[in-house]
């Protein structure tokens, strides 16, 4: 690897910057995990702002606090703060049973008052839950030993599939109303495994073990984060020595440190998808245009080429994890069909259908250079695409609007799998994270919001797939491969929603 001054001043000042706040360069005891990791923290609150939907710091927040139901690495459900949960035969009740015994962080006990005060904050508009469309379909809870029981204003099948996703945390009721909001953020605690010791924000967080976990102890005593934003910081971090485990580098730079010496790796397809947003306007009003730019795109070639084989292309929404994975449901690479369609509205390399493409540029692997590979095959039918380079706050900006450019790359998360939250929140009009919006879909869409079938619900959300597919509303890229790279002397198990675990990581023997 050659490193450049600037890369090489980066890891200088971040070094200088461990050592200043009396961070560990390396491991000093077997008890100690250094992890340099790939966001900054913005506040401690996992359910209220713009960093409770951040699925990239989700896993800060789980090693703090527990999910009110637990999620395995596979991204199947386990008991958490609630052991039995469910509806009552008509769906009109929900049915809770806390988990007894549980403390939090300060030892103060966990109550069944907590998880309904938290709850019925959630679903109060007031308070700022980016989820609250979901949190308040149940209120009116009634607590009875450690029983609880709401009334469902208005069904939502994934309302408990939402504890384990995002704003799907308890906080501590009288702790919180003792010391607010201002307070919580200087001094945070919750249930889970780990307790804050100390936070330097953009910096470090440092993390203890919480000596009363109700769940299994972890194997680190002690662990520290580092905020490493930049990727090639990060290779220095991992390959010094300085962190013992780092993600989200380059996939040239994963295959690269792997085969040195002390150092493994742990890639996995995880939840998240690129796509590109269409935009119902301009040129993407024609469906000879918007079919000829889905069937142009080598997705295949994108992969191997770009992300050296790892990840995989889709065709639809939803990854094989999902509840609503259609195999069946596909769209052909075909560039002859693709001019032909074209042709049809008039249009050809030498009179090129024209719009505008924004992406971000370092968010994702690869993202810049993938929708130059698709503007270049594009190019190749008859289609003559601007890129435009934007902030990913500016894409929610934009998209809150419905003010994006025609296409628009994005990465989409779905850790809980349900359609949902994929092609649901994505594709249904009076969504605020929908870009196509039109009549015809949202008239599929809206009835299955509520279907208390579970079977006819995921049937009907196929239907709706396959329905995008044909029409052309979206282009489905890729399921992305998350890389991990670790010392040799630790275990890491990867989960598949993209968090990263301290919990999960023990001393390898």
């Amino acid at each position: 690897m050659t490193i450049n001054r600037r890369d090489l001043l980066g890891y200088g000042a971040a070094t200088i910057g461990a050592a200043t706040l009396g961070l560990p360069r390396t491991a000093k005891a077997a008890g100690e995990l250094t992890i340099a990791y790939n966001v900054n923290l913005p506040s401690w609150d996992p359910t209220t702002g713009p960093s409770a939907v951040n699925p990239t710091i989700q896993g800060l927040y789980q090693s703090v606090f527990d999910q009110i139901i637990g999620q395995k690495p596979d991204l199947s459900f386990t008991p958490g703060l609630l052991t039995e949960w469910g509806w009552n035969d008509d769906r009109t009740k929900v049915k809770m049973t806390v988990r007894e015994g549980v403390k939090w962080h300060d030892g103060s006990p966990f109550t069944p008052e907590d998880v309904v005060w938290s709850l019925t904050r959630a679903g109060d508009e007031k308070t700022g839950n980016p989820i609250q469309f979901v949190w308040k379909n149940v209120n009116n809870f009634k607590i009875d030993g450690n029983k609880i029981t709401g009334d469902v204003v208005q069904f939502d099948p994934v309302y408990f599939k939402w504890m384990s996703f995002l704003t799907g945390y308890i906080l501590p009721k009288a702790y919180y109303e003792k010391v607010g909001a201002e307070g919580f953020e200087k001094a945070p605690i919750g249930t889970g495994p780990y307790m804050v010791d100390k936070f330097e924000r953009n910096a470090f967080l440092r993390l203890k073990a919480n000596p009363h976990y109700w769940g299994t102890k972890p194997a680190f005593e002690n662990v520290t984060i580092k905020f490493v934003t930049d990727a090639a910081s990060r290779v220095a971090e991992i390959e010094s020595g300085s962190s013992q485990v780092t993600l989200e580098i380059p996939y040239e730079e994963y295959d690269r440190l792997i085969k040195k010496s002390g150092l493994a790796g742990s890639i996995k397809n995880v939840s998240d998808i690129g796509m590109i947003f269409f935009n119902n306007k301009d040129a993407m009003l024609d469906k000879n245009v918007r079919q000829a730019a889905v069937m142009a795109v080598d997705k295949e070639l994108l992969v191997k080429r770009l992300l050296r084989g790892y990840g995989q292309p889709i065709d639809t929404l939803e990854t094989p994890e999902y509840a609503a994975f259609d195999p069946s449901i596909k769209v052909e690479h075909n560039p002859d069909k693709a001019k032909e369609l074209l042709a049809a509205s008039g249009y050809s390399t030498k009179k090129p259908a024209k719009f505008t493409i924004q992406t971000t540029k370092g968010f994702k692997p690869k993202d810049y250079e993938m929708v130059q590979a698709i503007v270049g095959m594009w190019r190749k039918v008859g289609i003559e695409a601007e890129i435009e380079v934007y902030e990913i706050a500016k894409h929610y900006e934009l998209r809150a609007a419905h003010k994006l450019a025609p296409a628009a790359f994005y990465n989409w998360g779905n850790s809980i799998g349900d359609p949902t939250t994929s092609t649901g929140f994505a594709m249904f009009g009076p969504s605020p994270h929908s870009s196509w919006k039109t009549d015809d879909l949202d008239a599929k869409i809206g009835p299955l919001w509520g279907e208390k079938d579970e079977a006819k619900r995921i049937a009907g959300w196929k239907a709706v797939d396959k329905y995008i597919a044909e029409q052309a509303y979206v282009l489905p890229l890729i399921q992305y491969a998350q890389p991990i790279v670790h010392s040799k002397k630790v275990n890491v198990v990867q989960h598949v929603s993209g968090a990263l675990l301290p919990a999960l990581m023990t001393p390898a023997a």
